[in-house]
């Protein structure tokens, strides 16, 4: 007998879509510093 999904399952699951996703963008663990680096001064601009 199959479990049903629940709220839990499908979170993670939608996680690991975007992390898989996202992780095609960048080639590297530099290129994925960067990209994290450019969201940070995009959030820190837009609080000031």
């Amino acid at each position: 007998m199959q479990r049903p999904l629940t709220v839990h399952s499908l979170f993670f699951l939608a996680l690991v879509l975007v992390l898989a996703l996202t992780s095609t963008g960048c080639n590297t663990t530099h290129g994925f510093g960067k990209d994290v680096e450019k969201v940070g001064e995009k959030i820190q601009k837009g609080a000031d």
